[in-house]
């Protein structure tokens, strides 16, 4: 069994576990609507971001945040055990998710 010492995190863990949690959270509404088969705003749209793209787009723009988001939580640091980047991490996820929900509320028929 290996002694493994625990560090503390440094600032740039926080950090990274709040953009974690951004790019998590951002991948749901692409991946959902594009695996859903709906067009959906992103940043290859024409206008950027308003505009709506294709669900191929969405689907590979929801799997690249996905990815940048899994990447960015490993080098946080963050472990399930974790009673302080974790709830970062959280925190991220749901002030992201409030931005995204009032920025397209405006979508509702």
């Amino acid at each position: 069994m290996q002694n493994e010492t625990v560090q503390k995190p440094g600032w740039h863990h926080y950090v990274t576990a709040v953009f974690a949690g951004i790019f998590l959270a951002n991948s749901i509404p692409h991946y959902i609507n594009g695996i859903s088969g709906n067009q959906f705003p992103s940043p290859f749209a024409d206008p950027p971001g308003f505009g709506n793209s294709s669900p191929t787009i969405n689907v590979l723009w929801g799997a690249a945040n996905l990815l940048v988001g899994y990447l960015l939580f490993r080098f946080s640091k963050s472990r399930l055990k974790d009673s302080v980047l974790l709830p970062i991490l959280f925190a991220g996820i749901v002030g992201v998710g409030v931005m995204l929900s009032l920025a397209f509320a405006h979508r509702i028929p």
